[in-house]
């Protein structure tokens, strides 16, 4: 195909892309592509008057009548129920509220209030962070009666055995962006009698999950990322109606069963409300509540089919570039098994990100050395994937990532 040819094509993909017109809904500058929406989603641009709304009619006029009369008070189950639409989930089986980490240690910790005999927590290595620190703090809580355990990642499956009471698992992994089977793993940790949580921060408003078929236990994510929700966005927790009798260790007022009865002792409010913990955010939770809005308008089918013909655009764009420079795929490339990014790895991988903000295109770096492009089909296009590599090969031909400033590693990366 000329290049001609090759353009005219992916100029005709743009202009059939039945999800086009999503992107005018977004806050991006010209000439601006954003590759780091599996890391912070764009700002949809209905955010900023929602939030004026909410300072200076509800807070600013309300007041604290606002509670009921602009029902701050039950957002984090609406909101909830409307992440449920996009997760496979039933209404009542989702609470949005508090922070991921948050709402790890209070899944885990009601996953072991249901398998008390048991004593381990069970995850991959190279799972994010957040999640092992967690499970570590957990066994730390418990005086050692709890084990924090990982393994390496194909190792998952076969550690699971009778002194497993929760399993907690990715199902897109933070780095690669390979997606693990949800239904297959839920159903061999149950065989052994195990529970699982599954974090899904880079699933949620990315690939298609359903919760409920998989039979899944628990689970919780974050709101900032494909859901568009700002950044510090209230994160999100998972319970399947069998286990709303589970008990989470963080017992706060808004779990309560009356909070404001103002009860000497807790008693745990019946349903999917117990795993709140504190006062809902309810700035956090209107600018969520917009994200979550406009991701349901899109049909969520149609966007799995275009991350996925932009990934194997990325990836086909990017071969030769692995042969001059020396990226490697980090990614798998099988449709059912990579999630909504590409990853590379590069010994030059952070200077590179920086050297891509320079000529406006922004990914991200996680150490030691992968680059990740997020591709998020409602305000990327095909064009935008071409152009993205185009300046990815202009800053390798001029080793413009061979800056002194990019040398030296910032906070954030």
């Amino acid at each position: 195909m000329t290049d001609t040819m090759f353009a005219n094509d992916v100029a005709a993909r743009d202009a059939a892309d039945p999800l086009a017109h999503f992107r005018e809904r977004f806050h991006l500058r010209e000439g601006l592509i954003y590759l780091d929406g599996n890391s912070l989603g764009a700002l949809p641009k209905g955010t900023g008057a929602r939030l004026a709304e909410v300072v200076s009619e509800e807070w600013g006029e309300g007041l604290i009548t606002s509670w009921l009369g602009a029902e701050w008070s039950t957002a984090p189950r609406r909101i909830g129920d409307k992440i449920a639409r996009l997760l496979g989930a039933n209404p009542g089986e989702i609470v949005a509220s508090d922070s991921t980490s948050v709402n790890i240690f209070k899944a885990l910790t009601a996953a072991l209030s249901l398998r008390r005999e048991r004593s381990v927590i069970l995850s991959e290595a190279t799972n994010f962070p957040t999640d092992v620190y967690m499970m570590q703090g957990i066994e730390a809580f418990s005086g050692g009666r709890v084990k924090a355990v990982t393994v390496a990642p194909d190792a998952v499956v076969d550690a699971l055995n009778e002194d497993v009471a929760v399993l907690l698992l990715t199902q897109v992994h933070y780095k690669s962006g390979r997606v693990r089977d949800m239904a297959a793993i839920t159903r061999r940790a149950h065989e052994v009698g195990a529970l699982v949580v599954w974090d899904l921060s880079h699933s949620a408003g990315a690939i298609p999950v359903d919760l409920n078929g998989a039979n899944a236990d628990f689970a919780i994510g974050c709101g900032y990322k494909y859901l568009n929700g700002g950044p510090g966005a209230p994160a999100y927790l998972f319970a399947a109606a069998r286990h709303h009798a589970a008990t989470p260790v963080l017992s706060g007022w808004f779990g309560h069963a009356r909070p404001f009865a103002f009860e000497e002792d807790y008693d745990p409010a019946a349903g999917i409300e117990r795993f709140q913990c504190g006062t809902p955010p309810v700035l956090g939770l209107a600018a969520l509540e917009v994200g979550v809005d406009l991701l349901l308008e899109a049909d969520m089918a149609e966007l799995r089919r275009k991350s996925l013909a932009l990934g194997d655009l990325f990836i086909e764009r990017m071969a030769p570039l692995c042969d001059a420079y020396g990226f490697t795929l980090a990614s798998v490339e099988e449709h059912a098994a990579r999630g909504s990014q590409v990853a590379y790895a590069h010994p030059q991988g952070y200077q590179i990100v920086q050297a891509l903000k320079e000529v406006e295109a922004i990914a991200d770096f996680r150490a030691p050395d992968i680059l990740r492009f997020g591709l998020t089909p409602l305000y990327l296009g095909y064009g935008d994937v071409v152009e993205a590599v185009d300046r990815l090969e202009k800053v390798c031909a001029t080793r413009a990532w061979d800056k002194p400033q990019y040398h030296e590693r910032a906070a954030v990366t």
